[in-house]
């Protein structure tokens, strides 16, 4: 069996390595974090020119139409540039409305998303932290004559808030999941900045205090919210995996240069076995985690009845060996590596956050053991 990717498959991954090479350097990353919203219409535009806002989004709404192993192709190399702004949010949320069954509510945004004139990003976590759904409590009461839906709740963690004209809140409606589709900004809404370890992508809070909305807004309830959350964030977490991957390639081949070059006591230290011994576990962490995630990937792609296990062993590895990764860097660059001139800074922030993103490892694992004793 052939694991490589399609020549297609390179050609796009060689295309989005190209485009951020000349528009995503270094220097840019530092000065969008510095910025309130770490975003760039410019480069956002860019992406949306070469098709990647709607990657993997039906033809139909003038997307792509590719699937699960594209969309991890071209993350891995978003990752090894920390490419800032709100891909990951947009995504998640965009794959979200072509999945959630909702048509007319699909062919008034996805091609404004498609074409980059709209973000959108999904209001989930309370303060709980718990990505379960079922932790959901944020409420919504049908009014009474047809009145629509009145909204209450609070939102943390919420990726892109402030750049998002489309926020998709999900509440809980009677017994029942339910997401609704606002428009950002819209009375009785605030959005309020949360620190964020990673600057490149920022975090906010979102509050909502006796909101009515027509009942139009209303996306999905039910199990059809249910089953379209899970494959939506099934999408993005294996996107934001492939991101770990390239940040963890960026981090091997830095730190592999460093070791070739950093003298000391007159020979590199990269000829000291207990740094070669640091150099050997990130090509095995690396390694690893990118077979899985390919893997997890592809089933996502094929809907395999395992996908559930294999995406969350996935995070749950990519989530682990990141953090190792970026931790071992640091300590081959020694002193260096701490500094906030050194890039590799970038990469180890990244690595936290999104080892936090859709679960931690934790998470995961206690996942894997439930679905385990379900069968």
């Amino acid at each position: 069996m052939d694991f490589e990717l399609s020549k297609p498959q390179k050609l796009l991954q060689s295309s989005v390595r190209e485009l951020l090479s000349r528009e995503c350097p270094t220097e840019r990353v530092r000065e969008l974090m510095a910025t309130e919203t770490a975003f760039d219409e410019g480069l956002w535009q860019h992406l949306a020119d070469q098709g990647l806002i709607g990657l993997t989004l039906p033809e139909e709404h003038e997307g792509m139409g590719l699937g699960a192993v594209e969309l991890a192709a071209v993350a891995e190399v978003m990752g090894s540039f920390c490419l800032p702004g709100p891909f990951l949010s947009n995504h998640w949320a965009s794959t979200l409305l072509a999945t959630a069954g909702n048509n007319n509510l699909a062919e008034a945004y996805l091609e404004p998303i498609v074409d980059g004139t709209l973000r959108a990003t999904i209001a989930l976590l309370e303060a709980s932290g718990d990505w379960d759904p079922a932790g959901v409590t944020a409420t919504a009461k049908a009014q009474p004559a047809g009145g629509g839906y009145r909204l209450d709740g609070n939102k943390l963690f919420v990726s892109d808030a402030d750049t998002a004209g489309l926020i998709l809140w999900v509440a809980r409606l009677g017994d029942e999941l339910a997401i609704f589709s606002l428009s950002a900004g819209i009375a009785g809404m605030e959005i309020e900045a949360m620190p964020a370890i990673d600057a490149t992508r920022k975090l906010y809070r979102v509050t909502l205090s006796d909101v009515t909305v027509p009942s139009d807004r209303l996306l999905a309830g039910g199990e059809q919210a249910r089953a379209a959350l899970a494959f939506a964030t099934r999408e993005a977490t294996i996107a934001a995996c492939a991101e770990l991957v390239g940040g963890m390639q960026w981090i091997t081949n830095t730190t592999v240069e460093y070791a070739k070059s950093r003298q000391q006591f007159g020979k590199p230290i990269g000829a000291f076995q207990a740094v070669q011994h640091r150099c050997a576990d990130l090509l095995l962490h690396l390694e690893s985690a990118r077979s899985a995630t390919y893997s997890a990937a592809w089933a996502v792609a094929e809907n395999d009845p395992e996908v559930d296990r294999l995406v969350s062993v996935t995070k749950a590895y990519c989530s682990d060996a990141a953090r190792e990764v970026a931790s071992s860097g640091i300590q081959v660059h020694g002193g260096i590596g701490f500094t906030w001139e050194h890039d590799l800074q970038l990469y180890f922030k990244r690595a936290k956050s999104n080892e936090l993103l859709f679960g931690d490892a934790t998470y995961h694992r206690e996942r894997i053991a439930r679905m385990i004793i379900d069968r």
